[in-house]
């Protein structure tokens, strides 16, 4: 049976706090043919003004402030990740719950796209351990400013692309 991939989206959310629904940045980049076409990074302001992982990501409250809640986001998100096949992220129970979890918060309705997840498409595909992103990336000498969410999904994508091409089945 062939591997008929139109397209995905890798996504990786950051958050401000220990809430999963404190999204404070989302990259995505869309891959259509194994090609990436389309990027996008968005500061999310979370419902509380209470930042924890600034030290980790760099964004705090007033970098967010002025941006859309993640429910006035969430209409440009699911139009850029539309037709997709699958959503893609490094650890994606992480992003699943995150994105699960502002959906909640906001009343909208949630994906029905399915998730996979690059950490176990890199221990089942190439053995990797351990298989935090920075492991993955140093790997396939993938540029990485890890726990950026527009580079940590431009990584994700590229971690896929070649599980895609080294002959994953999805």
């Amino acid at each position: 049976m062939e591997n008929i991939i139109k397209s995905f989206v890798a996504v990786d959310f950051e958050t401000a706090n220990y809430r999963a629904e404190s999204a404070c940045a989302l990259g995505m980049v869309r891959v259509e043919g194994n090609e990436i076409v389309k990027r996008r990074y968005d500061l999310i302001r979370p419902p509380q003004n209470w930042f924890v992982f600034t030290w980790l990501h760099g964004i705090s409250w007033d970098d967010v402030k002025g941006s859309p809640d993640f429910g006035e986001l969430w209409p440009e998100i699911t139009a850029f990740i539309e037709g997709a096949d699958f959503l893609a992220a490094h650890n994606a129970p992480f992003d699943k719950g995150v994105m699960t979890a502002c959906c909640n918060y906001y009343g909208v309705e949630m994906t029905s796209i399915p998730f996979k997840c690059t950490v176990q498409v890199s221990r089942k595909m190439w053995g990797i351990y351990p298989t935090k992103l920075p492991n993955v990336c140093e790997y396939f000498s993938i540029p990485l400013n890890h726990h950026d969410a527009a580079s940590d999904t431009e990584a994700c994508a590229r971690i896929m692309i070649h599980a895609l091409e080294d002959g994953l089945r999805i």
